[in-house]
């Protein structure tokens, strides 16, 4: 069966969707407003059903458009990807590896990293996609990525991973907080404390079920920053404290902007791992080749993520 939409239709429900206004849209397509609204009326028409209704001069999405939103995300992502991949072969590069790392967009370890990675294969690239590090895992089920560097245990349906390092949680604090000298922090010695948080979900193997929660000494909500570098800064800045992993955190430790406690007399450590669509864990396979590299780079003393 022929489909009733063709690319210039997803385009434009996909720039709708993003700027939620015609004018704003058509900017973005590099074409005029009346060009724009045409094509949309065309796709409605081809569907026979509105994919936007008009709400004080903006568009709103109808359940029609939420899901072809959905679907023209995927089909133009991997149309991108194909024509991408097309391109570098002319660049002797066959295979071109996608990869993002959950929360954190440090890549100080990425050239140590490629250097190992090319010193031990050819005809492989990596593309760092670092506005997914939000939400690693859908862009992995959605095929916008292809490896996924996250903390904790992931258990998903579709999702396997390898394990890369356990990294310690520090308790951050700017170089004259109280707490400055001390080797480990307990619940109980930041009760009030102005903390800035991550997010305030609760994880089972982080800082709010195996520091807060035990002894029920909880410090003081200050702010909810979804940027690990905003609130190493903030916390530089004497705005409040915070937990956050210790390897993304060795540049400003290093250079005495905040400095670091353990968490709990006996730390609390974080597993991470190089998760990869199930599918893609055949030998042979650049994706599943990528991700063994990151681990047995990993073991090493001095790679970037590990820090001994």
């Amino acid at each position: 069966m022929k489909p009733l939409l063709d690319l210039r239709h997803l385009q434009l429900i996909q720039a709708i969707n993003e700027t939620g206004r015609i004018t704003d849209a058509a900017k973005k397509l590099g074409v005029t407003p009346s060009a724009l609204s045409h094509r949309l009326r065309e796709a409605e028409r081809r569907l026979d059903v509105p994919l936007f209704t008009r709400m004080h001069k903006k568009l709103r999405r109808t359940p029609t458009a939420d899901y072809m939103a959905i679907v023209a995300e995927r089909i133009l992502t991997d149309l991108s990807r194909a024509e991408e991949d097309v391109r570098r072969m002319n660049a002797n590069v066959q295979h071109v590896v996608r990869l993002s790392v959950e929360a954190y967009s440090n890549y100080r370890w990425l050239p140590s990293f490629i250097k190992f990675m090319k010193a031990r294969t050819d005809g492989i690239d990596i593309q760092i996609m670092a506005g997914a590090r939000s939400d690693p895992l859908s862009g992995l089920l959605n095929r916008h990525l292809d490896i996924a560097i996250t903390s904790g245990t992931v258990s998903q349906a579709g999702l396997s991973s390898i394990k890369l390092f356990d990294d310690p949680l520090l308790y951050i604090m700017p170089p004259s907080h109280r707490l400055a000298d001390h080797p480990y922090v307990e619940g109980s010695d930041i009760v009030g404390e102005p903390f800035i948080t991550y997010t305030k979900i609760p994880e089972p193997d982080r800082e709010f079920a195996l520091l807060f929660r035990p002894t029920d000494s909880y410090p003081k909500w200050a702010a909810t920053v979804e940027l690990p570098e905003a609130i190493v800064e903030l916390v530089a800045s004497d705005l409040g404290t915070s937990v956050l992993s210790n390897w993304a955190l060795q540049s400003a430790l290093k250079e005495g902007r905040i400095v670091g406690a353990q968490v709990t007399r006996d730390g609390i450590s974080v597993p991470w791992h190089a998760v990869l669509r199930s599918e893609d864990m055949e030998d042979g396979d650049p994706i599943l080749q990528i991700a063994k590299l990151l681990s047995e780079w990993c073991s090493l003393p001095d790679c970037g993520f590990h820090i001994t």
